[in-house]
């Protein structure tokens, strides 16, 4: 067995501990947090989103809120129960970048930078997800696809 098939073998068994998966499962809940309140707030004030989606120039307003509501609670409540989540992080990424760019693109604006970083390391740490999967507390465990 070569050395990267043993480091490999040796990565894999340490991720498939009840530590290990329980850890999977908080880190979905910790990155699912944002999404699901980001969801609710636009949920609670849709209005103000409205003009927020107009204020950049997005077509469709209405359509846009309704496909981010959609996305963040659907996804997040995915991710949290780890429910095709390896496809619900690839959503959820994608998701992430196209905000940051089309939000927080104004990189002279100190908070806007930092959303938009955020934005970009949210990104990355779902990818994580992508690769490695939700882990053995999950939906997809129990459906045979962690």
């Amino acid at each position: 067995m070569s050395q990267a098939a043993q480091l490999n073998a040796q990565t894999n068994a340490h991720a498939d501990t009840p530590a290990a998966a329980g850890v999977a499962v908080l880190g979905r809940v910790l990155i699912s947090a944002i999404f699901l309140l980001s969801g609710a707030s636009k949920l609670a004030a849709p209005a103000a989103m409205i003009g927020y989606i107009q204020s950049v120039g997005l077509p469709l307003p209405q359509v846009a809120l309704a496909i981010a509501i959609a996305v963040e609670v659907v996804g997040g409540i995915a991710l949290v129960l780890g429910y095709r989540t390896r496809l619900v992080a690839a959503i959820l990424a994608v998701f992430s970048v196209a905000t940051a760019l089309a939000f927080h693109a104004n990189l002279a604006d100190q908070n806007q930078f930092i959303h938009f970083f955020k934005n970009i390391a949210m990104a990355g740490g779902l990818l994580q997800i992508v690769v490695y999967g939700a882990g053995r507390f999950s939906l997809d465990a129990r459906r045979g696809n962690a």
